[in-house]
């Protein structure tokens, strides 16, 4: 047998074996592609599984944004009509606690069905004092709803202070914080990214205080400490605490 011939008949001999084992291989497989299949199976389950994630996690911001503006309108209603008894930050500390007494002015945590029950009848909706007034003649019904979302975290200082944030400083700092918000395209140099501040919270609480030209940055930034108050400064620092992307500062 020459080389060639040889050659020749183990090409046909290697032929026929690949040709045996296909046929005897299950339907619809083939022992050559059994190890790609595996995988492409499981890259397909990891994209569907990828997707259904994405779509939860939309899902989940959506709702969160949503709330997020509610809340923000909650406080604007809240800061009009019941700051005067229940202070800033609804601890009761405020301004009418000297004519009231002993009345207890505190927002304690409740569900949100008694909040809109003493809102809408006022504290004998609820047996409490006769001194809460209804507000559902006062207020329209998209008002009441956005105060009781309010209402749910305002014993929360990180939410109290994404409120007063959102109210006061997007125009500038932006909706999250990154410095993109609509007005900053006018400012040279533009306002921080507050995402990735390296300045601790007695910096942070200086500067919204004082205002930027008091601790050597931007004019532009305002005194804050003239608008709002200590607490609320100390919830928005909180705040700024929260988004932050890269390890809090010492």
């Amino acid at each position: 047998m020459s080389g060639n011939n040889g050659v020749k008949y183990y090409a046909v001999f290697a032929a026929m074996l690949f040709g045996f084992f296909t046929l005897v291989a299950p339907v619809g497989q083939s022992y050559a592609a059994t190890d790609t299949d595996a995988d492409a199976k499981a890259k397909k389950a990891l994209k569907i599984e990828i997707r259904a994630t994405r779509k939860e996690i939309r899902k989940v911001m959506k709702l969160a944004r949503g709330k997020a503006k509610k809340a923000v309108r909650g406080a604007m209603v809240y800061r009009a009509y019941c700051v005067l008894c229940h202070g800033s930050r609804g601890d009761g500390n405020a301004r009418m606690k000297k004519i009231h007494g002993d009345l207890p002015l505190k927002i304690t945590k409740q569900e949100p069905d008694y909040y809109a029950k003493i809102i809408k009848g006022g504290g004998a909706a609820v047996g409490k004092s006769e001194f809460m007034p209804t507000w559902d003649g006062e207020l329209e019904s998209d008002q009441i709803e956005d105060l009781v979302m309010y209402l749910s975290m305002i014993s929360n200082p990180v939410r109290r202070g994404e409120v007063t944030f959102k109210t006061n400083c997007i125009l500038c700092h932006g909706v999250n914080g990154d410095g993109l918000g609509r007005a900053s395209v006018l400012f040279d140099p533009p306002p921080a990214n507050l995402t990735k501040s390296d300045k601790n919270d007695a910096y942070k609480k200086m500067i919204i205080t004082m205002g930027g030209e008091a601790m050597g940055r931007s004019s532009v930034m305002p005194i804050w400490g003239q608008e709002l108050s200590e607490a609320q400064i100390d919830d928005v620092v909180a705040f700024l605490g929260s988004i932050l992307v890269i390890p809090p500062p010492d």
